[in-house]
């Protein structure tokens, strides 16, 4: 992958002693216009694990918009569930597919679907009492081996599953069948019905012109292990979805890219431009480039955009000039100047978006009938 610098969804931690010195135009300060109910922000620590982290805090605002209250459900029971489809999807491929810490926000569906959720207090993914921060490098060097080894020698016998779990209830945590929530006793699967969480309400939707437009196709991006289907719309329907789901009061589960100069966690800005130099980036108001299907298409196919990482957008902002911003909610702790979010651009979201994931009723009557929903 062309940046570098930049391992996928792994927040990279160093100390900010006198906080971080960018220069910021002043017209780049945004106002809330649309801001919808989330839980607080959290930090996915140095792991890969943004796709659950994005996804869980997704759920969370769908649980309250549904009515059932606040609760804050655990990310790492998904991406402890999801290691074991991945590992049998590696190993039946013999090695001929992607093993790693990331996913996407099917995936969590996926997990939901076959595993059902539980409470964060009840399933931290701490394997350690006292620990605060995930690191998950150890973990990741051990399944791989495990993994590939497994390929190489062909053991898909009962006892090598056994050892996998192991490993995962060692620094992650053992599964459980029951637990006890607000004084009352539920299964993982009986607590997402309880909530109101139906797998099967979450749509998936792209925009790329390499298959029909109001069709569905398997999105080829290597996260997508488990062959996750996407509706595929234009462009401007993507992003009309989006700017009415908002305003009916959904928020949306985002995946794309983060591996620009425009993209600043501490400035807290996501805008599209040409500059290299990140510390120029903001010194002067950008003019963006209008973003079209061609220009979109042709930095997808030149992997210039890619599916760095997944996000929470929870609202709209405009800046000092008017222009207007999607404010999104990210897994890198509360840094930067909005405590964690980030406002990005329309012209960011149109380029460098892969997909988006809502419920089905905040998409309009007449998507829904063209993408037979």
């Amino acid at each position: 992958m062309r940046k570098m610098f930049l391992i996928k969804c792994v927040f990279i931690f160093f100390l900010i002693k006198f906080g971080y010195a960018q220069e910021v135009h002043p017209d780049y300060t945004i106002t809330d216009k649309v801001s919808h109910k989330c839980t607080p922000v959290l930090s996915q620590g140095k792991t890969g694990t943004c796709w659950s982290f994005s996804t869980t805090s997704f759920i969370e605002s769908e649980i309250s918009r549904l009515g059932h209250d606040n609760h804050n459900l655990s990310e790492l029971y998904q991406v402890r569930n999801m290691y074991l489809d991945k590992a049998q999807n590696y190993i039946l491929r013999k090695g001929k597919a992607q093993f790693s810490e990331g996913g996407l926000a099917h995936d969590v569906m996926n997990s939901i679907k076959k595993y059902g959720v539980i409470p964060h207090n009840i399933y931290s993914g701490f394997s350690i009492s006292g620990e605060t921060t995930y690191d998950h490098d150890h973990l990741v060097t051990l399944l791989k081996g495990m993994v590939d080894s497994a390929v190489k020698n062909k053991m898909l016998s009962k006892n090598w599953w056994e050892s996998f779990n192991s490993v995962l209830d060692v620094y992650i945590g053992k599964r459980q069948k029951s637990f006890t929530y607000n004084n009352k006793t539920y299964t993982p699967h009986e607590f997402a019905k309880e909530l109101g969480i139906n797998p099967d309400n979450y749509v998936s939707i792209t925009s790329f012109t390499h298959h029909p437009m109001n069709s569905s196709f398997i999105l080829e991006i290597p996260d997508n292990f488990s062959n996750g289907s996407y509706f595929n719309v234009p462009l401007d329907k993507l992003q009309s979805i989006v700017d009415s789901a908002l305003d009916k009061g959904f928020t949306i589960a985002w995946d794309g890219d983060v591996g620009e100069s425009g993209f600043n966690k501490h400035v807290g800005l996501a805008i599209l431009t040409n500059e290299k130099d990140p510390e120029k980036v903001f010194r002067t108001y950008i003019t963006e480039n209008e973003v079209t299907p061609e220009t979109r298409q042709r930095e997808f196919e030149r992997y210039n955009t890619t599916d760095d990482h997944l996000m929470h957008i929870v609202g709209k902002g405009v800046d000092q000039k008017g222009k207007k911003y999607y404010k999104v909610k990210n897994s890198w702790g509360e840094v930067g100047n909005y405590k964690g979010y980030i406002y990005m651009s329309e012209a960011y979201f149109r380029m460098k978006t892969i997909s988006i994931m809502l419920h089905k009723d905040g998409i309009a009557n007449d998507v829904k009938e063209k993408l037979s929903l």
